[in-house]
C-alpha cells in the first residue's frame, strides 16, 4: 500500500513555481490596503488614534512591502545568477515589513486574549502568516 502511494507520489510533476501562489494574492492585498492610505493625512490618521508619522509608516510600508514581494519574487532570476540574495534580500525584508504592520493592527484591535485574535481574527492572522513566510524563507520556497 505504501509502495504504491510512494509510486504515485514520485510521478507527480513537481511545481517549482508555486510559491507564486501565495505571493500574488498577499501582495495584492497590501499593495490596495497601502493605496487606499494614500494620500496620507492626519485626519485619517488620528481616526485610529495614531500619530502621523506611523500613519505614513503603515501606508508606505504597505504599498512597498507587496511591491517588494513582487519585485523580490521577479529578481530571482537567471540574469541575477551572481547575485542571488539580492532578490531574496528584498522578499525577506518584505515578509518582515508585512508582519510588523499586521502585528500592529492586530494590537490596535485590543483583543482580550490571544484566542480571541486567533479565532476571531483569521484575515489578519492569515496575513500575518503569510509574511512571516516570506520573512523566514525568502525566495526559498520552492
Amino acid at each position: 500500500m505504501f509502495k504504491k502511494l510512494s509510486s504515485i507520489s514520485n510521478r507527480l510533476p513537481e511545481f517549482c513555481l508555486s510559491h507564486w501562489l501565495l505571493r500574488i494574492p498577499l501582495a495584492i492585498v497590501f499593495i490596495q490596503q497601502g493605496l487606499d492610505k494614500i494620500p496620507v493625512d492626519i485626519e485619517t490618521a488620528s481616526s485610529f488614534d495614531l500619530p502621523y508619522l506611523v500613519w505614513w509608516f503603515v501606508a508606505y510600508g504597505e504599498l512597498l512591502g507587496g511591491l517588494g514581494l513582487l519585485a523580490g519574487g521577479l529578481m530571482d532570476n537567471k540574469w541575477l545568477a551572481n547575485w542571488p540574495w539580492i532578490g531574496d534580500t528584498i522578499t525577506r525584508f518584505s515578509g518582515i515589513t508585512l508582519c510588523c504592520i499586521m502585528t500592529g493592527v492586530i494590537w490596535i484591535g485590543e483583543p482580550a486574549s490571544i484566542m480571541d485574535v486567533i479565532l476571531y481574527d483569521n484575515l489578519h492572522v492569515f496575513l500575518w502568516v503569510g509574511g512571516l513566510v516570506f520573512a523566514l524563507r525568502g525566495n526559498r520556497l520552492t
